[in-house]
């Protein structure tokens, strides 16, 4: 992972302080290498914000939310170093240019498509993890080791005592944490890609989904392909969700990340459905009793969900944001 991407010469901890606009004490305080903040029970000294979701199948996901001083750091280690660093070209998800669109288009009209899902993505990559990279990328120990400190975190063992989340990971919620996932990948996306390659198939990846698609010999293959690559993704550090995997062949719904595939890229017809739903009761009763989730701006939710229709199918967008005009908005 060596390459000349510009990224801003950083020698000494305290360049790093002054490209951060620290002092040395501060810097040390966010990077937290001494791990102070799984340690200690006053929420007020701590780097995050938590919430703890049950993923119904009796897994757990925590967000964890930097607080405003740290998520400017992490936002300007993103623009200054890591948004410098292309991601490998099977990887969609976080990505400039790139969409679930892009992610799905590949897959369109083929005889099979399979799906995998990697499991606990983000707390998989750990702080040393992490480190390393910073190091690859040319970086002094010392202040590979702050940068690393400072994108990742360990979860306090009040919020959860899950052992994933208990030492030095990528959290899920930090400004970092997709390229830097993406950057972590990039060996495991050259070497599925140029498996898929050699069985004649297609290959991409969006986060922690990733799709595969071929004709008549890859269908022939799949099952022992899928094999492979879960060999390859442990040897990498990484782990299949086996139980979400799908081989999806022709004459079933081929979906991928919410976008079905068959024939042509479309969304799923429940969700077109209860979008429209909504849409029609907002017309006619009035956006309020219809925000049942709380979306601190409704009108702004609305308009995204019917953009990201008309991105994968315009003409059912086009009947959406159609009515989306007719609503009364106080």
């Amino acid at each position: 992972m060596v390459g000349n991407w510009g990224v801003p010469a950083i020698v000494t901890p305290g360049d790093l302080a002054d490209w951060l606009a620290l002092t040395p004490a501060e810097l040390d305080w966010f990077a937290d290498l001494k791990a102070f903040g799984y340690k200690k029970r006053n929420s007020k000294l701590r780097h995050y914000r938590y919430r703890v979701l049950d993923k119904g199948d009796g897994a757990i996901r925590v967000i964890e939310a930097p607080k405003p001083r740290l998520k400017w750091i992490q936002q300007r280690i993103l623009a200054g170093i890591l948004d410098r660093i292309p991601p490998h070209p099977a990887a969609h998800g976080f990505v400039k240019g790139r969409s679930v669109k892009t992610f799905a288009a590949p897959h369109v009209s083929q005889r099979v498509v399979l799906r995998m899902d990697l499991r606990d993505f983000f707390p998989s990559i750990s702080g040393v993890r992490i480190q390393t990279l910073f190091r690859a990328l040319g970086y002094p120990e010392k202040v590979a080791d702050l940068l690393g400190g400072i994108a990742t975190n360990a979860v306090p063992r009040d919020v959860c005592r899950a052992p994933m989340y208990a030492r030095p990971h990528l959290p899920q919620g930090a400004p970092t944490s997709p390229a830097l996932a993406n950057i972590c990948f990039y060996r495991a996306d050259c070497r599925l890609a140029g498996l898929a390659e050699s069985a004649g198939a297609r290959y991409t990846r969006y986060a922690d989904d990733l799709a595969f698609s071929g004709g008549e010999d890859f269908d022939r293959r799949v099952e022992r392909f899928s094999a492979h690559v879960a060999a390859i993704l442990h040897e990498e550090g990484f782990a299949v969700h086996h139980r979400k995997t799908r081989i999806m062949r022709q004459g079933v719904r081929q979906h991928l990340a919410g976008v079905v595939a068959n024939r042509r890229l479309n969304i799923w017809r429940a969700d077109y459905d209860r979008l429209k739903a909504i849409l029609t009761n907002c017309v006619r009763h009035g956006p309020t009793g219809q925000n049942r989730d709380g979306h601190t701006d409704f009108r702004a939710h609305l308009e995204g969900r019917v953009s990201y229709v008309e991105s994968i199918n315009p003409e059912k967008g086009r009947k959406l944001r159609e009515i989306l005009r007719r609503i009364a908005w106080a």
